[in-house]
């Protein structure tokens, strides 16, 4: 509708106000009374960045962005978080939607209490999680993915992110040792969908006629994992129809590497049951203690019994970018499927996972359903850049991005001595910890960046042989974890472990950090719990 000539007055009034950063008030005819008040934008319903409008906003967000969260937030003298519990955070934030908008000052306040009130996941004493640090080249790479809001099917809308990502996939199957490079992939959102396409894709390789008849009427399927696996195998099976009770979990030992003979005695329990073994799920790097299963072991038995190997690399994967750690997935190459997820050892922003074919058609095959307003086979260009019929979403982002734009910045070079440094504070962590009084390990020379141990308050020393001994010890994690959050001091998970009173768990892969970092969190344990 033309805007009349009273709204063009307006307009004018507004435009000029914003320009020149003089604010008005408005009477009930929409014109200004008081030029002198400052003005403060209110959001504007537009979905369209307008420069008279936003540009200040945009900048002053960034501005924030870059001195709370990236620099002050991130610093080594700040708080990891600031604590609050849930009823008084829901107090000291705004979290209500109302029916009018805020003003951009309002916003930018948003925006200030947003990080003040967050977990700086980037923080060098945040080693709670496989995943930490805020690159900055993944971060740039991440806030050009938000700019350009790329949805990554088609060639024709998404032509940058169709081709990097198949640069950049093949680069990541080399490393595998996959032939040549050959195979196919996609980026999934997060390593629990990279392990459902690798059951989706094994089951279709198997049973392709699954696809359109379904489950019904077939001979159970069974699929075999670690105990120690990650959660995910049995969710997703169960998603996909398979059911949890045909994921049979094979043993690990103490160093939760998953025991290859339980493997071969339950593929023959299966097949004594008259099901169908189709599929074994080895872990490179397990949430907990980070240990390697023995894939070479593994990729025999699964040759054997023609079972389809997947190897899940989600953690582990990105000590493959390292000629001096890359032996901890010797056999990997062997694999029918891998799942690699870049946000974790390789830092790169969340979310960024990889899942790795070494077969060529089969995400197709198994996945396309050909939608006709999509993927129409008479376009004016070559159609197999059309790459979104592969997968299971639709609309998908371009997590590629983010990774590429690291790869570019530091070289495989760099990425490997990331790797190296993240595993040498590691080693330097657990061999002081050996040696200093109050502390005892789960398990000696870890495989991975997560050590895992016990500290020991004076209280509890001496006193192994005690009824009430490991009793007290599992009450002593909960209650220094409890402290250093609400300090906002370091953040650290702990966990029980089948009949293991609960322990530590601190993961390293922010190559940021330094062995005078490893000396402060030891000694940040010892203040904490000294007094238990």
């Amino acid at each position: 509708m033309p805007a009349t000539g009273e709204q063009n007055v307006q307009e004018d009034f507004v435009d000029e106000a914003i320009a020149s950063d003089v604010a008005t008030s408005e009477d009930d005819e929409g014109y200004p009374q008081d030029l002198k008040k400052p003005y403060k934008p209110i959001a504007s319903i537009e979905s369209h960045p307008n420069r008279n409008q936003h540009e200040s906003f945009i900048r002053e967000s960034v501005e924030i962005l870059l001195k709370d969260a990236v620099f002050n937030g991130l610093s080594r003298d700040s708080k990891v978080l600031e604590w609050r519990n849930p009823e008084e955070l829901l107090k000291l934030l705004d979290f209500e939607i109302r029916a009018s908008g805020s003003s951009h000052d309002e916003l930018l306040q948003l925006i200030r209490e947003t990080i003040q009130y967050s977990v700086k996941t980037g923080h060098p004493y945040f080693v709670n999680q496989l995943f930490s640090s805020v690159d900055p080249y993944g971060l740039v790479g991440q806030w050009l993915t938000d700019a350009l809001n790329p949805s990554v099917y088609t060639y024709e809308v998404s032509p940058v992110f169709t081709l990097m990502e198949e640069v950049v996939l093949k680069e990541m199957r080399t490393i595998v040792g996959f032939p040549n490079g050959d195979g196919d992939g996609i980026f999934c959102p997060g390593g629990s969908m990279s392990n459902a396409y690798a059951i989706s894709c094994a089951r279709h390789s198997l049973m392709p006629d699954i696809k359109r008849t379904g489950l019904h009427g077939l001979q159970r399927l069974v699929l075999f994992t670690s105990e120690d696996a990650h959660y995910s195998i049995k969710k997703m099976a169960s998603f996909l129809g398979l059911g949890s009770d045909n994921v049979y979990l094979i043993k690990s030992d103490g160093r939760g590497k998953m025991d290859v003979e339980h493997l071969t005695s339950e593929i023959e329990r299966s097949l004594r049951e008259n099901a169908i073994p189709f599929m074994v799920s080895a872990t490179a790097g397990t949430t907990v203690f980070g240990a390697f299963d023995p894939i070479e072991e593994i990729a025999d038995v699964c040759e054997r019994h023609k079972l389809w190997l997947h190897v899940d690399a989600a953690w582990g994967g990105g000590a493959l970018m390292s000629k001096k750690y890359k032996h901890l997935l010797k056999g990997i190459h062997r694999a029918d499927s891998v799942t690699w997820n870049p946000h974790k050892l390789l830092t790169a922003p969340q979310q960024c996972s990889a899942y790795l074919l070494r077969h060529k058609g089969v995400l197709s095959s198994a996945h396309s359903t050909n939608a006709a307003y999509l993927f129409q086979k008479d376009k004016f260009y070559d159609t197999s850049f059309d790459t979104g019929d592969k997968h299971v979403q639709c609309g998908r982002r371009a997590d590629v991005l983010k990774f590429w734009f690291m790869w570019k910045a530091k070289g495989t070079s760099g990425f490997e001595q990331h790797i190296d440094k993240v595993f040498d504070n590691a080693e330097f962590f657990t061999n002081t910890i050996q040696k200093t009084e109050g502390f005892s390990i789960v398990l000696d020379n870890p495989e991975c960046t997560n050590i895992c141990f016990w500290y020991i308050p004076p209280s509890l020393r001496g006193h192994e042989t005690d009824a009430d001994y490991h009793e007290k010890l599992h009450s002593v994690a909960p209650k220094i974890k409890e402290k250093m959050m609400k300090e906002g001091s370091m953040m650290v998970t702990y966990q029980a472990q089948k009949s293991l009173p609960n322990f530590f768990r601190i993961v390293f892969q922010n190559s940021g950090l330094n062995h005078d970092d490893m000396i402060h969190l030891i000694q940040e344990f010892e203040r904490l719990g000294y007094d238990l």
